[in-house]
């Protein structure tokens, strides 16, 4: 399962962190330690995301 996770991460990883970092352009965050955070949030948020949806793809097979 720890393998399935870490290819999801490198996909829900990017799409987390660029859609955060989106979100924080948007709100008005346009300098470089507001979107640094936001690609951090999201980096870090994924991590359990990618263990949820790899537990949930092998309980299913």
């Amino acid at each position: 399962m720890i393998r399935l996770a870490m290819i999801l991460y490198s996909l829900i990883g990017t799409t987390l962190a660029g859609s955060l970092v989106v979100v924080a352009l948007v709100a008005g965050f346009d300098d470089l330690q507001g979107i640094l955070a936001a690609a951090v949030i999201g980096a870090v948020l994924s991590i359990p995301v990618s263990l949820f949806v790899a537990k949930q793809i092998t309980a299913r097979g």
